[in-house]
């Protein structure tokens, strides 16, 4: 079995890695240096500083070299490049090759899921073989061999778990669940929601303040999941509750570094010209508030998150905005 791994930041690397570990894996590179540093030096320096690769994992700047033939194809590209990457790679895709994204965003201009642009590009792809691959997976942790566990979501019942055991470890457990659009969904979300953790953390907000936003933060990303269709039962586990608690909680969180630089007072235009990763959730949250619109969806944590984001309005704005809301009792509001 060859697995194609397509993109080569943080996360993608990581999980090329694991793949390698079971089956012969090869790595895309966008930038040519990046490949050949991986194939000579076995270690992506520039987004896994430290980490040590597996000494077979092969690793090209040839989309068709590391695509032709593949029998699973990864996708680890930001969500606001993955059509173009995707278009790029479609001749020498097989309409029942399994894909799976790691991409935890929505589509700006479509509002589409991630899988759902994979079947746009790819035409006669087999719906029920595209998938995701979510979970609290922090890319750093998880190369360094730190027990986790994450999810495999795809239709195929005997592709899930296929896929199981190829990215199956001793420290990287996978499950499986056929709930595509509600592990879609939570890993969307969570962005925002890890957004507004970190706004929290800069204004100095202690503990009790980000667990009732953490709490808050999951009732919204559950309702938004299952008025689009998703299980409500997927929003307790690791695609949901385990990647919310990750993303808010961890220094490592890009998403929550944005949110903690903003709530000290810097610019976003500043914040994100340093980072060299993408913050998903800087770019989801206008998309993930449109989809709440479209399905009638109250969402009052990420408004707030967007209002900082594109209205101008301060961090320390959106505290009395949410506290002062009216009234309500907790479970269905």
């Amino acid at each position: 079995m060859k697995i194609a791994v397509i993109g080569a930041g943080s996360w993608g690397t990581t999980v090329a890695g694991i793949a390698a570990t079971n089956a012969p894996t090869i790595l895309w590179a966008r930038n040519p240096k990046i490949a050949a540093r991986i194939v000579a030096e076995h270690a992506n320096e520039d987004y896994l500083p430290g980490i040590a690769l597996p000494p077979d994992l092969a690793a090209t700047a040839s989309i068709e070299e590391a695509v032709s033939g593949a029998d699973v194809v990864v996708l680890g590209v930001p969500s606001h490049g993955l059509r173009a990457v995707l278009d790029t790679a479609r001749p020498y895709l097989q309409p029942a090759t399994p894909m799976l994204s790691l991409s935890k965003g929505v589509e700006q201009e479509t509002l589409l899921r991630m899988t759902e642009v994979v079947a746009d590009v790819l035409g006669d792809h087999r719906r029920d073989r595209i998938g995701v691959l979510t979970g609290p997976n922090l890319a750093s942790e998880v190369a360094a061999r730190q027990p986790t566990a994450s999810v495999i979501a795809i239709g195929d019942a005997d592709i899930a778990s296929e896929l199981q055991h190829v990215f199956m470890t001793a420290t990287f457990r996978v499950y499986t669940n056929p709930d595509v659009v509600g592990c879609e969904i939570a890993g969307a979300l969570k962005n925002v929601i890890a957004l507004a953790a970190g706004v929290a953390h800069g204004l100095g907000y202690g503990d009790n303040t980000k667990a009732a936003l953490i709490t808050r933060g999951l009732a919204e990303l559950a309702r938004l999941g299952i008025a689009l269709g998703g299980d409500p039962m997927t929003f307790s586990g690791l695609a949901g509750m385990g990647d919310l608690v990750a993303t808010c909680t961890s220094e490592k969180s890009r998403n929550r570094t944005v949110g903690v630089a903003l709530g000290e007072g810097r610019a976003l235009d500043e914040i994100v010209a340093e980072m060299k990763m993408v913050a998903e959730g800087v770019k989801s949250t206008a998309a993930v508030l449109a989809l709440a619109e479209r399905v009638g969806v109250e969402m009052p944590i990420a408004e707030q998150v967007g209002a900082v984001l594109y209205e101008g309005r301060t961090p320390a704005e959106i505290v009395p905005a949410l506290m002062l809301r009216e009234a309500k009792p907790e479970l269905g509001a």
